[in-house]
């Protein structure tokens, strides 16, 4: 699993400063069809909620820990995303991915 390039996988992405979702096909990690997604809701008031991860399949217990392992680059890798694109609009919300994952994910 090392050296897993996420940009060479990306099936769809669809991110702004209000949220939105990733997903990456992860077929040569984890077998046919396996997809792999992040995504955030927006909370409100110019905040993002945490970055969320899901996946398609039922993992082994051998692939459980790279499913983690990748689940967390993934996670990481939107936040950057979305956090970029809302620093343009609003230096208040740059946030780091450690303070984002304190937040809720969901406003409801």
């Amino acid at each position: 699993m090392e050296n897993y390039n996420i940009e060479d996988n990306i099936i769809r992405i669809d991110a702004s400063r209000r949220g939105g979702g990733i997903e990456i096909d992860v077929s040569e990690l984890f077998g046919e069809g396996c997809k792999m997604s992040a995504y955030q809701n927006y909370l409100g008031g110019g905040l993002l909620g945490a970055v969320q991860s899901d996946i398609n399949f039922m993992p082994t217990e051998e692939q459980k820990a790279d499913v983690l392992k990748l689940s967390e680059e993934l996670k990481r890798y939107f936040h950057e995303i979305t956090n970029e694109e809302a620093s343009e609009y609003d230096a208040w919300n740059e946030m780091s991915y450690e303070k984002n994952q304190s937040m809720p994910s969901s406003g409801y």
